[in-house]
């Protein structure tokens, strides 16, 4: 491994330090940021990944994602996460972010953004084994019966009310089911 990534304070202030992944010795209240976004259709459905065998957290399900790496912005990074791991392309312009958790050594920015017209989803075999639009409340159900990955769990029980709040107001005359 050989990614590099910026060290933000906990205020998501660059430090001006980096850090190789993999490493030992990360520097006591230093952060790195990882990005992930949500996709979602006109339909109401959202796209979720599934991380391949090779992957930590195998096997279970996931927004598309990822560490920014050094020099990146978090909505530079949330597009090429999201191209390199399923095709979608998306400009910076078009995502929105909807909120930020703390984890031990990271800051996650959760990004939306809709679907662009046209776009045709290729899962990355090294990154992702199996792809699904899922509705809102699907979302949910994975998260409560364990088949998303276990650092999604407290970052959707922190993150998905403004999540669904934010692809809701998008388009008013759809009826979501969020709970």
């Amino acid at each position: 491994m050989n990614e590099w990534w910026d060290l933000i304070d906990a205020s998501g202030v660059p430090t001006g330090e980096t850090f190789r992944r993999g490493d030992t010795g990360w520097p006591s209240g230093a952060f790195h940021l990882v990005v992930t976004v949500c996709i979602y259709r006109a339909d109401g459905t959202v796209l979720l990944t599934q991380r391949a065998p090779t992957k930590e957290f195998a096997f279970v399900w996931e927004f598309p994602g990822g560490s920014a790496l050094a020099g990146e912005t978090g909505p530079v990074a949330a597009c090429r996460e999201l191209r390199e791991e399923t095709n979608v392309r998306v400009e910076p312009e078009a995502l929105r972010r909807v909120g930020r958790f703390t984890e031990e050594t990271a800051l996650v920015d959760l990004f939306v953004a809709q679907e662009p017209s046209r776009s045709v989803v290729r899962a990355d075999p090294a990154e992702v084994m199996d792809w699904s639009w899922v509705s809102l409340s699907e979302v949910n159900a994975r998260r409560q019966s364990g088949v998303m990955a276990a650092p999604w769990g407290p970052r959707l029980e922190a993150l998905w009310p403004a999540v669904t709040t934010s692809i809701v107001a998008t388009d008013q005359p759809r009826k979501h089911t969020s709970q």
